[in-house]
């Protein structure tokens, strides 16, 4: 065949040469793969061999969930493009219209709008639980409809814990399965499936990524789904394809959850993240261990200080004695209390404006889990859709502030905190 033209050969022409062995893990920045011969093709879209299309499946973003499964304790990962995503894929893979869900009511915002005016319109209803000390109140909540328990492992913004073991207990001896979100605690503090936990949910944004530069999600699952005693439950698990195909309880057994959200939630809903995204995750993931011991470190020295601080009036951090949760904490959490807690400022929603505007090494925005030291006023922002009443519920005053520590040196952190609060003890002053 003779030289082909200028732009066949600018769209086609490159060196046949064996893929090299990368240290790092490749980025694979490409929509498709190409099928190496036609049966190939078959292969892939009738039993899941190889690659495809980056939507269904991509060796660098599953390089990332294999060690977030491993990380985690966890059978399988699947990545997703975002913690909502994340959040929105394991429950919708759990649940359709006309069932339930018990949540704790110490969530992120976001998830409590995702729960309360989204998935209500689909037919999906949400109990909420006040008091999660209290297993008799979650049997209570629970329903012949219910499909899921839900709650955080460490909570925004009040720190709250729950007993994870004790209601993967409860949910399981009603055939459903607990599902955590660990983004605050992260598995090198807390690995929720050690616990009995069955799906881990993760914003990936935040403490595993660690560098405030990419969005993810990430759901890990226990691979200890049981088709004999929860299969009537999950009749989406259990019940054969169209074609009559095995379901995906034959096909994967305990895996059946994650096979079901990897092949028939999260690719239909478009939800999958970029590899590049992923690939940074991944880097941040190899630091994660030193950044929140750092971080935990710190945490606790910025909390214990502010708590002798006479212009603080509360401090909810869970590694204080003074904390609620502080006993379960120690048995949880023995590797820290993590990096991100909630206080209150003497003199109302004035002093916790000026002091949060006199900051100069903490970085005012929406975002935690960074390595820079963060803060943010929720009742203005975060929890701005909340009635008084509902705020105060989750802990969230008008002079609340929240922080989320990074690993810069813990005295310049307690340095501007003094000069800020010095400043907004000033200001109270002047507005009386």
């Amino acid at each position: 065949m003779g030289r082909r033209g200028f732009t066949t050969r600018q769209l086609h022409e490159r060196e046949a040469v064996p893929a090299p062995t990368a240290r790092a893990t490749p980025i694979y920045l490409t929509a498709g793969f190409e099928f190496d011969e036609y049966d190939a093709a078959a292969s892939h879209f009738g039993e899941g061999h190889g690659y495809a299309y980056t939507r269904t499946g991509n060796p660098t973003i599953e390089a990332v969930e294999h060690r977030l499964a491993s990380l985690e304790g966890g059978s399988q990962a699947l990545l997703l493009s975002s913690g909502q995503a994340a959040t929105s894929v394991a429950l919708l893979g759990l649940l359709e219209s006309g069932q339930h869900i018990v949540s704790s009511t110490h969530i992120y915002e976001g998830t409590r709008g995702l729960l309360r005016d989204n998935l209500v319109r689909l037919g999906i209803t949400t109990t909420f639980v006040d008091d999660i000390d209290d297993l008799d109140a979650w049997e209570a909540a629970i329903r012949p409809n219910t499909r899921a328990l839900f709650v955080e492992s460490i909570s925004n913004a009040t720190n709250r814990l729950v007993d994870i073991a004790a209601l993967a207990g409860l949910a399981h001896s009603h055939g459903i399965p607990l599902v955590v979100d660990s983004t605050f605690a992260t598995p090198y503090l807390v690995r929720p499936i050690e616990h009995g936990a069955d799906v881990v949910v993760h914003s990936t944004s935040k403490f595993l990524s660690g560098h405030g530069s990419v969005i993810g999600g990430a759901i890990v699952d226990a691979g200890t789904f049981d088709a004999e005693r929860s299969g009537a439950l999950f009749p989406q698990l259990v019940a054969p394809g169209r074609t009559g195909a095995p379901s995906f309880a034959e096909r994967w057994g305990g895996d059946a959850r994650i096979a079901y959200l990897r092949e028939s939630v999260a690719p239909r809903f478009g939800t999958t993240p970029s590899p590049l995204n992923a690939f940074l995750l991944g880097q941040g993931m190899e630091t994660l261990s030193l950044r929140v011991q750092r971080q935990s470190e710190n945490a606790l020295a910025v909390a214990q200080w502010l708590e002798s601080c006479p212009q603080i009036e509360t401090v909810d951090y869970v590694g204080l004695p003074s904390h609620p949760d502080h006993a379960l904490a120690q048995r949880y959490l023995p590797d820290g209390y993590g990096a991100v807690f909630s206080f209150t400022v003497r003199g109302g929603a004035a002093a916790a404006r000026a002091f949060v505007e006199r900051l100069e090494v903490f970085t005012h925005m929406t975002h935690l889990g960074d390595v820079r030291s963060l803060v943010l006023h929720p009742a203005s922002t975060s929890h701005v859709f909340l009635t008084e009443a509902e705020q105060r519920a989750v802990g969230v005053e008008p002079d609340t502030l929240r922080f989320s520590i990074g690993i810069e040196d813990a005295a310049d952190l307690i340095d501007d905190l003094a000069a800020a609060l010095a400043f907004a003890d000033d200001a109270a002053v002047a507005a009386v």
